[in-house]
């Protein structure tokens, strides 16, 4: 009866309290989902509700080593979770508006639409061209999180999207087509771009560099990635560090301009 009576004298910041600490929670699974540090996040939980379930019970001993551990532990799990903290950080300090935007359009507060005007549909038929004839490509699609940490490792570019510019710079014979290319808002901002890799060893033995570059690119931040196989032919597509399954693709194409919506 005291729990219920407790929950009835609740505040209505506590119930905000409460919500905010399972987004939280949320978030940072989605983070590390995938991951080896999910593991990690899982045996941190376990050990946090053991040492209050001790503590709880008033078992001083083991209370005391685990509350020891959970307090000099934070050093180590800034250092394990290094990626996934930059990753969160970014995404946390965007300097992009246009999700809020968004947000704000469905009370009427905006009435312009601001999206990505990038022409997917000429990249696509890039990709099934240079699928073609097996030629290697990784394109990045810049979101919120600026990429310019990155674009400044390989040749900045001011070129308009067309289909023949983005066959052009991966031709096999072109001093571009080594590392990946940044398109923003329907711009090539960068070429011959290096991207961080994923040395994970639970991925699949078919993907090559420019995968692992892809998956690591959309680990560390919002981007999405679209990678054609030099060995295969095959078109991939990445996003959260994940690969995404799609049919066809015109369905491709749909994804896409939903995510850089």
């Amino acid at each position: 009866m005291d729990i219920f009576k407790d929950i009835l004298n609740l505040r209505p910041i506590d119930y905000i309290d409460v919500v905010l600490v399972a987004l939280l929670l949320y978030y940072v699974y989605k983070l590390v989902k995938g991951t080896v540090a999910i593991n990690i996040f899982i045996g941190i939980i376990i050990i946090y509700l053991v040492w209050k379930l001790t503590d709880f019970l008033e078992m001083e001993l083991l209370s005391g080593i685990f509350g020891g551990f959970m307090k000099v532990g934070i050093i180590a799990l800034i250092v394990v979770f290094q990626p996934e903290i930059r990753k969160f950080l970014l995404m946390v300090g965007s300097t992009n508006f246009n999700r809020r935007r968004k947000f704000l359009q469905q009370f009427n507060f905006l009435k312009t639409e601001t999206s990505d005007e990038t022409d997917i549909d000429a990249i696509i038929s890039a990709c099934n061209k240079m699928s073609m004839s097996k030629t290697g490509a990784l394109i990045v699609f810049e979101r919120n999180n600026n990429l310019d940490f990155l674009s400044s490792s390989g040749d900045e570019m001011n070129i308009k999207v067309t289909q023949p510019i983005i066959e052009s710079i991966f031709f096999k014979n072109s001093p571009l087509h080594d590392g990946a290319i940044v398109v923003n808002n329907n711009i090539v901002k960068a070429t011959r771009v290096i991207l961080p890799l994923n040395n994970e060893k639970n991925i699949p033995q078919r993907f090559g560099l420019r995968h692992r570059a892809a998956i690591g690119v959309t680990e560390k931040t919002d981007a999405l990635a679209l990678v054609v196989s030099e060995e295969t032919g095959s078109i991939s597509y990445f996003k959260d560090g994940e690969f995404v399954v799609f049919e066809n693709t015109n369905q491709l194409n749909l994804m896409i301009k939903e995510d850089l919506s």
